[in-house]
């Protein structure tokens, strides 16, 4: 049985600068079932798994001069990442070894679901370099799992956690507000089963519903009651308020972890470090240029088997990282730097900010702490619209 600790403060710099360092995020584009809210890329069908598996380690290869500096994180993230054999996993990791070069502890996270974490499935993973899981629980509640149509059942997602604490120390659970007819004491009760199971991270999300999904048809067709924007604000104040009376830090909007235990991918993006983006649909950015691969498994196996990279590429004007910049910034507890402004963007970028961002302190939404700028608690709801009121669009 493996423990492993992740001893970081979790509390990087405020200027988010990289250093050096880069993260690997890995799409595996497999599940058991369509969830009705989902509009990520995957297949329910695995019978090309093992093919997909071969032609993301030559991506890793193919992109291996991408990565600047040592790999602090590495994320397999999905679809379904824990439909992964022990095998299949342990290929992916060789390879990421023969070509990366990883710092001394990198944060190596995989996404899974509590269908698939039996006691077996938690071993097999806990002898792998894997040391931080996130486990998609979204509810605690049978009649919001058959509304997002998850695989998964109440009385699983409580025994997964108990399990997974058994082999890991550092886990994540993800959870959902404002559900269609779910009430605050419903909320309030999800939140106190991951307080009781003592999961020291929670991401947590307002159910959005995307053009065609599942959800959306539903609710066109009045089988499912619209989302209620009032009531997902409510169950925000309720999340904030319970978590960090409970000893969380609201480090960035939907995510709240105990000290030492910040996802350090999560804040990576958020702080504009580098990643390099692996399998169809991935994402990846260098800082001046972002990457997207096909979303399609049989396109990008066989441009893979080519040696081709099967991607589109956007390169960023300075507005564009600048907007950027402000927009991740905001939603993290260490603001915005006015000094980075000028630094990296000039003084017409800094000017811009200081005019746009005064209205929005004198109402309130925003607050000025010496050279940072936060969204204030009564903002903090606001955060995207709030950023877009700071963005800048007649500048290249």
């Amino acid at each position: 049985m493996t423990k492993v600790r992740n001893d970081n403060s979790g509390k990087p710099s405020p200027s988010g600068r990289s250093g050096g360092a880069s993260g690997i995020y890995l799409h595996i584009p497999f599940c058991k079932q369509a969830c009705h809210y989902c509009d990520f890329h995957f297949s329910t069908s695995v019978r090309k798994k093992g093919e997909l598996v071969n032609a993301l380690c030559v991506e890793l290869e193919l992109r291996k001069k991408e990565a600047q500096g040592a790999i602090e994180t590495i994320y397999f993230g999905g679809g379904t990442p824990s439909l992964l054999s022990h095998a299949e996993l342990n290929q992916i990791f060789e390879t990421i070894t023969q070509h990366y070069t990883l710092a001394q502890k990198p944060e190596i996270t995989l996404e899974a679901n509590p269908d698939d974490l039996t006691a077996e499935k938690l071993q097999d993973l806990s002898q792998t370099p894997i040391n931080r899981l996130s486990i998609g629980v979204q509810s605690f509640f049978e009649e919001d799992l058959r509304v997002m149509n998850r695989a998964h059942s109440s009385a699983e997602a409580k025994k997964s956690i108990e399990l997974a604490r058994e082999y890991f120390d550092n886990i994540s659970i993800d959870l959902i507000y404002g559900m269609p007819n779910m009430s605050t004491e419903r909320w309030g009760a999800n939140i106190a089963q991951a307080l009781a199971l003592g999961v020291p991270h929670i991401s947590a999300y307002a159910l959005t519903v995307e053009p065609n999904t599942a959800l959306k048809k539903m609710i066109e067709k009045q089988l499912v009651s619209p989302v209620d924007d009032d009531a997902a604000r409510e169950h925000f104040d309720i999340l904030v308020d319970t978590l960090t009376r409970e000893g969380f830090d609201h480090y960035e909007f939907s995510n709240f972890g105990k000290p030492g235990y910040y996802s350090q991918n999560n804040l990576a993006y958020w702080m504009g470090k580098t990643y390099v983006g692996i399998g169809p649909s991935a994402h990846g950015f260098d800082g001046k240029h972002r990457y997207w691969n096909v979303k399609n498994n049989t396109k990008y196996i066989k441009a893979i088997a080519q040696n081709e990279l099967p991607h589109d590429v956007e390169t960023l004007t300075k507005t564009d990282q600048y907007n950027e910049y402000v927009m991740t910034r905001l939603r993290t507890q260490y603001g915005i730097s006015l000094q980075e402004v000028k630094e990296k963007y000039g003084k017409t970028y800094y000017n811009y900010l200081l005019k746009q961002a005064e209205p929005l302190i004198e109402d309130h939404l925003l607050f000025r702490d010496e050279d940072i700028i936060k969204v204030s608690t009564r903002g903090k709801f606001l955060s995207d619209g709030i950023a877009s009121d700071l963005f800048l669009i007649n500048l290249s």
